[in-house]
């Protein structure tokens, strides 16, 4: 039998007819006389040879072959009103400019592909990402949003915390050549170490909840998260690399981690942004879309 756009709305109204329990409801809910409702659902009754109610002078009931056929109705109506809102959705898809600052490092190894993928879902959404380890002043360079390692705590900034990343400390294998290497905590302020700037303490957990923290000292210093690992790797100290970017490179035989096992405070990534701009719906998908990738990798 063909499903035409006759045999759909008979299909339809005989649904109406089972969910209302009269003909005359049925005709009130669509907008149909109670005639037309009765012709739609006699004519798929001598389509199919079956009956599809039990008719009483006060009652209507559904068969069995009336249930089966309600059933895929229901799959019908459904998926009309999926379609429908699928519609609705793509009439409103979101769409605009965001303007993001991120570090480096972190932008391109964690926030670059959740942008991707962010991008891919919301095409009409224009990304203007901006990459420096600098910290801009997001409101005077018109940044919607600023990914940091930390929020500013004399700021009018609003800040919601994203993911956070584990870090190791690490060394070359030729930085060792001509030095013994570290046992104890307290042998690391023997080193040469390859500092951040905004990083100049190091802090070591220890058990119990306790830490230790010491100013390592160094005569190299860099804003840039990329340029210390390549310094570290060149073999000019010793530095507190992420994890992301430390452990390929312990597998390549190209650093090794000092005192393996010690646990340092995980970093925590944050999205900073204009007071204003919570409301920006925008900017709302995007912070929930960040949070639920870090959270999902």
């Amino acid at each position: 039998m063909e499903a035409s756009i006759e045999h759909l709305k008979s299909l339809m109204v005989f649904a109406q007819v089972a969910d209302s329990g009269s003909f005359s409801a049925a005709g009130r809910h669509l907008g149909l006389t109670r005639a037309v409702v009765s012709y739609h659902v006699n004519k798929l009754e001598d389509a199919y040879g079956l009956s599809l109610f039990h008719r009483a002078p006060r009652s209507l009931k559904i068969t069995e072959a009336g249930a089966q056929l309600l059933g895929h109705c229901r799959v019908i109506m459904d998926e009309t009103v999926a379609a429908q809102r699928a519609i609705e959705r793509y009439k409103q898809e979101p769409e605009g400019v965001l303007r993001i600052s991120c570090p480096v490092s972190v932008g391109l190894n964690h926030v670059v592909p959740v942008l991707g993928d962010f991008h891919r879902l919301y095409p009409k959404i224009k990304l203007n990402v901006s990459f420096s380890d600098t910290v801009v002043d997001i409101l005077e360079e018109g940044f919607d949003l600023a990914i940091r390692g930390a929020p500013l705590p004399d700021s009018d900034l609003k800040a919601t915390r994203l993911a956070t990343i584990s870090t190791c400390l690490c060394a070359a294998p030729n930085y060792f050549q001509t030095r013994s290497r570290p046992k104890t905590i307290d042998d690391l302020r023997d080193h040469q170490w390859v500092l951040h700037m905004n990083k100049q303490k190091v802090e070591i957990l220890l058990p119990g909840g306790a830490s230790k923290v010491f100013e390592p000292e160094g005569s190299i210093t860099t804003n840039n998260a990329v340029a210390r690992t390549a310094f570290v790797e060149a073999g000019h100290g010793i530095g507190r690399i992420p994890r992301y970017d430390a452990d390929p490179k312990i597998r390549a035989g190209l650093l090794e981690e000092v005192l393996p096992g010690t646990r340092l405070p995980e970093i925590a990534i944050y999205g900073v942004f204009p007071p204003g701009a919570a409301m920006s719906s925008n900017l709302r998908l995007l912070l929930d879309f960040t949070k639920q990738a870090f959270q999902t990798n």
